[in-house]
């Protein structure tokens, strides 16, 4: 049958959507969609990265990275096996360790499958060229909008 999809490709099309589902329930694109922590999400920008960024107290500040598959400023030039290693062990292609806010202990936990499927959807997107700040050391003058992590205060126990 001519036209019709190949076995291959319908299942891409559910690895892809399955990939989708979990970015969507996972919610990437809060943290690496510009304008999602100011209430408009940019969708034209959809996980090409954040305007603002989390201070940790002691570590810097970190902005939410490209994540789409650009050359130059995303993950584009990462394998799929390098973005499941990424998102499953916190470390980048270059050795680098993720931001503290990246969730990766609790994604350590996806299936094989899972994994996969997020690394091809992400593949999937269209390439967003936007090159994302810092991250930035402590004390460092930031070029973003920034939310800080504040740890409570102690209370004295009470007696």
């Amino acid at each position: 049958m001519i036209g019709a999809p190949s076995r291959n490709a319908r299942a891409d099309e559910a690895e892809i959507a399955r990939g989708k589902y979990l970015v969507a329930f996972g919610g990437c694109l809060d943290c690496h969609t510009q304008g999602y922590f100011s209430g408009k999400p940019d969708m034209a920008r959809y996980l090409g990265g954040s305007d603002i960024g989390f201070e940790i107290p002691g570590l810097g500040i970190f902005v939410g990275p490209n994540i789409t598959p650009d050359n130059d400023t995303g993950i584009g030039r990462w394998s799929s096996k390098e973005i499941v290693t990424a998102i499953r062990t916190g470390v980048r292609p270059d050795g680098r360790i993720l931001a503290p806010i990246m969730p990766w202990r609790g994604l350590a936990a996806l299936t094989d499958a899972d994994a996969q499927a997020i690394a091809a959807f992400l593949k999937s997107l269209p390439p967003v060229s936007n090159k994302v700040p810092g991250p930035f050391h402590p004390g460092e003058k930031s070029t973003v909008f920034v939310m800080k992590v504040v740890p409570p205060e102690i209370a004295p126990s009470a007696k």
